[in-house]
């Protein structure tokens, strides 16, 4: 196959120079065909993530409570995943990648062509999200098998770049599409599915790797502080997830064009943002980077809730837009949490698994806090949502500084 032109040289860089050009090919064209089917899912996820909260609002008209409730279903299989890689583990993990991708093209091309009701909707939106997550944690842990324990952090970086690099697309499919083409949301989720089809298509390409029968489900004492981690930002990221764009449609109207216009500058952002965060995790560690991001997500909760109180509404949208996007661009910090998992792991094989864990015990969090975050809105206001959700931050705090690796 034609690899990217640079993205091979790049690769190539990151290895050993004593190993012999052909070796150093083989690995290469596995990372590069990783890194490919990243960009082409990149185009659906940010296709999928600038017009899923305005169809939800514009087809279903959705309540706040409602859209709570809405998030138990579709993040019922992260709860699962710990079970669904244990009866899956046979296929090993590029195989089983490969299938998540299948999913997704499914779980999508249903919501724009097989979805007459709310109740199918909803089936389909399982089976997208079922696909998303178990690609989750495969993409690190077949990233790192591929890479060495000093450049962890660059290589997982380097396919987060080509991936929010793809999103681009997707997010300006949507802008001109929604804003100027008169786009229907039927035909943006069938190019998603498209593109999440030939994702699949590229996986398949990839050497399958023999699975680990002794390694189906990892539950051990030693990753109980990234338990811990994962449970702590499951419930702040799943606050900012369902209310953050919620505020902006809900409170200052914005419409499907504008989320367009901000995935444009959260993905160029990030970009950035993602190779800065990939080098300081090789250069400062887990700890540092993971503290960081808890202090910045204090702040930006507290942007979300107070900037109506404070600001005259045309600047309020502007920081709480500005809020948004940098919680948006800093996502990058959950690599931190998975090379913290690949550096205190006894064994490689123990790592998707353990990862794989880490999103069940998330999700487990993430499929309720919305439920609760919907009534406190109901009853109290969006404020005391963030205001919550600050304080969860503040935990996340405390145990990031226990990291050591």
């Amino acid at each position: 196959m034609k690899f990217p032109d640079g993205l091979l040289k790049k690769l190539n860089a990151l290895f050993d120079p004593k190993k012999t050009l052909r070796n150093a090919l083989v690995a290469d064209r596995e990372f590069t065909l990783l890194v490919l089917a990243g960009f082409v899912a990149g185009v659906a996820g940010g296709i999928n993530a600038s017009i899923f909260n305005n169809f939800l609002n514009d087809v279903y008209h959705l309540s706040e409570v409602a859209r709570g409730v809405v998030e138990i279903p579709r993040e019922l299989p992260g709860l699962l995943l710990m079970f669904i890689f244990a009866g899956l583990s046979f296929l090993g993990s590029t195989r089983l990648a490969a299938l998540s991708m299948l999913f997704s093209a499914a779980g999508m091309a249903g919501l724009g062509l097989l979805s007459p009701g709310f109740g199918a909707m909803l089936v389909w939106m399982v089976i997208l999200n079922l696909g998303t997550h178990i690609f989750m944690p495969l993409v690190p842990g077949i990233g790192m098998n591929l890479s060495k324990r000093e450049n962890y952090g660059a290589r997982l970086a380097l396919y987060n770049a080509y991936s929010l690099a793809a999103t681009i697309i997707g997010y300006i499919i949507v802008w001109l599409g929604f804003g100027f083409l008169n786009l229907s949301f039927s035909a943006a989720f069938s190019a998603a599915a498209v593109c999440y089809f030939l994702a699949a298509a590229i996986l398949f390409r990839m050497k399958p790797q023999k699975p680990d029968v002794k390694r189906r489900f990892v539950f051990r004492k030693k990753y109980s502080l990234f338990y811990a981690l994962s449970i702590v930002n499951g419930a702040r990221k799943q606050i900012f997830l369902t209310f953050a764009p919620w505020v902006l449609i809900k409170v200052y109207g914005l419409d499907t064009p504008y989320f367009a216009v901000f995935g444009l500058i959260i993905a160029a952002l990030s970009i950035g943002t993602r190779t800065v965060v990939g080098k300081a995790i090789d250069r400062l560690g887990e700890r540092a980077v993971l503290s960081a991001e808890a202090v910045l997500l204090i702040i930006l909760c507290m942007g979300y809730a107070f900037s109506a109180d404070i600001f005259p509404v045309g600047v309020a949208v502007a920081v709480t837009a500005g809020c948004y996007i940098l919680d948006n661009s800093v996502t990058a910090v959950e690599m931190a949490r998975s090379t913290y998992v690949r550096k205190i792991a006894d064994d490689a094989n123990e790592v998707i698994p353990t990862l794989s864990t880490g999103v069940s015990l998330d999700h487990a969090v993430s499929m309720t806090i919305p439920v609760f975050g919907g009534l406190l809105w109901e009853a109290l206001g969006y404020q005391i949502v963030f205001v919550c959700a600050s304080l969860i931050a503040v935990t996340n705090l405390a145990l990031s500084f226990r990291i050591k690796t």
